[in-house]
């Protein structure tokens, strides 16, 4: 698994000549790279890599390619740089406003997101009526509904009784809808 990057969150490959690199400039250095696109994957990746630099008062000049005009340490390289910052927020808020977009409109033709239910409504009070036995084997019974014993836990608790957070809209919809917070109470009274 890939190592997320600590500033945006994404994940990113390792590369442990860059980051030594990275952590071996003092002030006042300048880095200096072939070409632009050796040193980030993308542009999100470049502009938080330069911001790291310019926050630690360190320079970057790129020698070859699209970015060969870049030059931290000038006014003209740092506008070129900025303007390239610019556009990477640009491209960011666009991809967030066709996703947004996209939602809408998958709501509109009758979609919903997030995960389908583990159990049906149906499965849910045999659950019930097994759990409430202390003899049932919930091993057993997550087997026969096909299903992790876990999974049992999140919609019925030890003594066959809903948690509060599995019975919010249970009557009027028939669909199960958790709150993370009142469900992670309900673990906790129950012991789990």
């Amino acid at each position: 698994m890939s190592p997320r990057c600590p500033a945006c969150g994404c994940k990113r490959d390792s590369r442990p000549g860059l980051e030594a690199c990275l952590k071996a400039l003092r002030k006042d250095d300048v880095l200096v790279v072939w070409k632009l696109d050796r040193l980030g994957r993308d542009l999100k990746h470049l502009v938080t890599i330069v911001q790291e630099l310019t926050d630690r008062e360190i320079g970057l000049r790129v020698l070859t390619g699209q970015g060969a005009q870049i030059d931290t340490t000038t006014a003209a390289g740092r506008l070129i740089f900025g303007i390239f910052a610019a556009l990477a927020e640009f491209e960011r808020e666009l991809i967030r406003e066709r996703t947004v977009a996209g939602l809408k409109a998958a709501r509109a033709r009758g979609r919903k997101g997030g995960r389908k239910f583990a159990l049906t409504k149906a499965q849910v009070r045999l659950a019930q009526a097994a759990m409430s036995n202390r003899d049932t084997s919930v091993a057993q019974l997550a087997k026969e509904l096909g299903v992790k014993p876990v999974t049992i836990y999140r919609y019925v608790g030890p003594n066959g009784a809903l948690p509060q957070s599995v019975w919010r809209n249970y009557p009027e919809t028939g669909k199960f809808r958790r709150d993370s917070c009142e469900f992670e109470e309900a673990l906790v009274a129950w012991g789990r």
